[in-house]
């Protein structure tokens, strides 16, 4: 099984493919020579083809006569530059217009908003690093909808109740949304959460931005986030082998604590089992997140004596042995 390395690369290294050779800026109406496919500003190769039939780069002939009909406005390679240089769409819309406010004789009615620089940001779907981005947070149920299974009224009335809403810089990532959420919701280390779009889990390095690209989000509503609690396997274990028991007092540990069980009071919930549904219908101390209670604690909280942790039972038998036996 191979292990895919992901790399961050910087936007120097990009700056190649994104900048024109002839005026050494950032590609602004980026425009391609249909014969080369090599790409400039709209002015700067317009300007160029006035004196010369040939391309700036690879000297490959445009055309014999009539250069500028073999070029082509490439929208793709814009919206690329756009997205990837920070504040460069501001700053080029804001250039324009106030060009214009300058300029009132300058005839701009035959152009698009853009070109007159009337376009915002959300209209064009480019974001910026310090843009608030709203989302919503739910737990992810995959069978959600079998479970609810009575009116659209009762579903969106559960929707509601269980989604959470949220205002984030653009830039923050899925790992700090996970950090706030294992805050939140004081979920143990024994425990992984997993932030998702739709039924497909995010990468920890993926920001807000980026997900909003990725995804294709259309500003229509907060960006829609799920997360589910999974236990940890590995740490399990390793909480296992720390407790340092040997096989034959393992074996008296758990005969120990099989008598203990039968003498319990019946009200004592089994320390042993797995991580509860989060759909359990527990009394929540957490009124904001219902789903993570139940798992975290191990049960609901009633007039019964507490209950432990349910991965820690048999690491606080042992020092209980060892009293027992040099009582004895």
């Amino acid at each position: 099984m191979t292990m895919h390395r992901t790399t961050r690369i910087k936007i120097t290294d990009l700056n190649p493919h994104l900048m024109c050779v002839l005026c050494g800026g950032y590609f602004i109406d980026a425009t391609t020579i249909v014969e080369c496919l090599h790409s400039f500003c709209k002015m700067c190769i317009v300007r160029y083809l006035e004196t010369s039939k040939f391309c700036p780069i690879c000297d490959v002939q445009v055309h014999k006569t009539k250069p500028l009909l073999n070029i082509r406005s490439d929208k793709t390679l814009q919206d690329i530059v756009y997205k990837l240089v920070p504040g460069l769409f501001k700053n080029e819309m804001k250039r324009r217009r106030d060009f214009y406010a300058e300029h009132p004789s300058e005839d701009a009615a035959n152009g698009s908003n853009e070109d007159r620089g009337e376009v915002a940001d959300e209209d064009k779907r480019i974001i910026t690093d310090d843009e608030i981005i709203s989302l919503s947070i739910e737990f992810f149920e995959q069978n959600k909808a079998e479970k609810l299974g009575g009116t659209e009224e009762s579903k969106s009335r559960e929707e509601g109740n269980s989604k959470r809403y949220l205002q984030c810089p653009a830039a923050m990532t899925v790992m700090h949304l996970r950090k706030f959420l294992r805050s939140k919701m004081d979920i143990p280390c024994t425990f992984q959460i997993e932030v998702m779009y739709e039924d497909e889990p995010l990468k920890d390095y993926y920001t807000l931005m980026d997900i909003a690209y990725i995804y294709t989000w259309r500003r229509n509503g907060p960006l829609p986030l799920k997360y589910r609690v999974r236990p940890n396997c590995k740490k399990m274990k390793i909480s296992h082998s720390q407790g340092g028991l040997s096989n034959a007092s393992r074996s008296e540990v758990e005969s120990d604590s099989a008598s203990d069980k039968a003498n319990s009071p019946a009200g004592v919930p089994s320390t042993s089992s797995s991580l509860p549904s989060p759909s359990t219908p527990a009394q929540s101390p957490h009124a904001h997140f219902p789903h993570i209670s139940s798992p975290v604690n191990g049960s609901a909280k009633g007039p019964g004596p507490p209950a432990s942790s349910p991965f820690s039972s048999k690491a606080h038998k042992a020092p209980v042995l060892g009293s027992t036996t040099s009582s004895g």
